[in-house]
């Protein structure tokens, strides 16, 4: 199958093949929908992630894809091909999971060449791809280590050689930087990007990490409960959400729930319930019903702060410094602008002196800033 895309400028571009497609999917435990119909194309090339908490059903869309699970309802189609009674070794697919799953007595060539053996290939057709495979991910020279002799990335590039070598459309991963630390995951995650752009396969990553799926994919769906709330190139999830889950889950944000009170071709005005009134810039996908209850979602690096009152009329909140937390290369300040209710600042570490708690603080953005959200 193919589908239209957009390029930077929302203009229709060339059709791209889609790779996998899922229509309609249901997954069932105990009678209980762990995926409740969704629908998801990825197409070919691309890094697509499916990000959400634990038991939003990301894991277990990824294993029916794999076929590790099989589909309750709907349909499951790899380039154009029903995947329904397909074995997981009969399907173009390969999954690398978060352990890489090396066999550890066994050095890396082996470990490339077990599942060819297992398949009993020729030994000649084995020695090919597993040399191919290891010249795809640069592990030439490493053949003779044991996976306790690599680095994470080079552990890493055995697990997606292993992969590889069986000649998939997709590559599946599962969570695959999670057993890292800090340090070490943000250098996989280049080395994960690297991989990709080098291949030119179709990735599709589950992950729980926000940052991660932000840094890594060209598009992200989001799951809430075992539905896709939102799929999206990774700035448009982040900078216009169009669900309060997905606006409170993908990175940090401040929420004002309240209702509509006005409504005009640029703005629309919304009241709080801590009765503050804040200006929205209205877009095509804002809601526009007087009364109607909308949640406001400003991130805390959109939002700026005075110790005098600013010019600006709209969306500006006097306030009272309650916490400051120093973070090296940002300040997060905590604000409260009305009775018992707070709200997060993060500015860059540019200002000199820091003020002291319980200072009066002025709290402002523009409407630009900000988003209003069906509840």
């Amino acid at each position: 199958m193919w589908q239209a895309v957009k390029d930077n400028q929302g203009n229709m571009t060339t059709t791209k093949p889609l790779d996998v497609e899922l229509q309609g999917v249901f997954k069932f435990f105990n009678q209980e929908p762990a995926v409740h119909g969704i629908d998801l194309d990825v197409r070919q090339g691309e890094f697509f992630s499916i990000l959400g908490p634990s038991g939003c059903g990301k894991t277990t869309t990824l294993r029916m894809i794999a076929g590790f699970e099989t589909v309750d309802a709907g349909k499951l189609l790899i380039r154009g091909q029903s995947m329904t009674n397909v074995p997981p070794y009969k399907r173009p697919v390969n999954t690398v999971f978060q352990s890489y799953a090396l066999f550890n007595h066994l050095n890396v060539w082996d470990n490339i060449a077990f599942g060819l053996r297992l398949k009993k290939l020729p030994k000649s057709e084995i020695q090919t791809r597993v040399k191919d495979a290891l010249a795809q991910v640069k592990m030439e020279g490493f053949q003779s280590r044991l996976p306790a002799q690599l680095s994470g990335g080079q552990q890493q590039r055995v697990a997606l050689a292993r992969a590889l070598v069986n000649r998939p459309a997709v590559i599946l991963l599962d969570e695959p930087l999670g057993a890292l630390d800090l340090k070490l995951r943000k250098e996989m995650q280049v080395e994960l990007s690297n991989l990709h752009k080098e291949l030119g396969l179709t990735f599709i990553m589950v992950t729980h990490d926000q940052e991660e799926a932000l840094s890594l994919s060209n598009r992200i769906a989001v799951m809430n409960k075992g539905k896709v709330e939102q799929i999206g190139a990774p700035n448009e999830i982040y900078e216009q959400p169009q669900t309060a889950f997905v606006a409170d889950f993908i990175g940090d944000t401040n929420l004002f729930n309240g209702q509509i009170v006005d409504v005009n071709a640029n703005n629309l005005q919304v009241l709080t319930k801590q009765e503050l009134k804040i200006t929205v810039n209205r877009t095509e996908n804002s809601p526009t019903q007087l009364l109607e209850p909308v949640v406001v979602s400003v991130r805390p690096e959109k939002i700026q702060l005075s110790l005098y009152k600013p010019s600006t009329q709209a969306n500006c909140f006097e306030g009272k410094l309650i916490n400051v937390m120093y973070l090296g290369t940002h300040v997060n300040y905590v604000v409260e602008i009305a009775p018992a209710f707070r709200i997060t600042v993060m500015q860059p570490n540019t200002v000199g002196i820091i003020p002291d708690n319980d200072t009066i603080i002025y709290a402002w953005w523009a409407e630009t800033d900000c988003i209003a959200i069906k509840e």
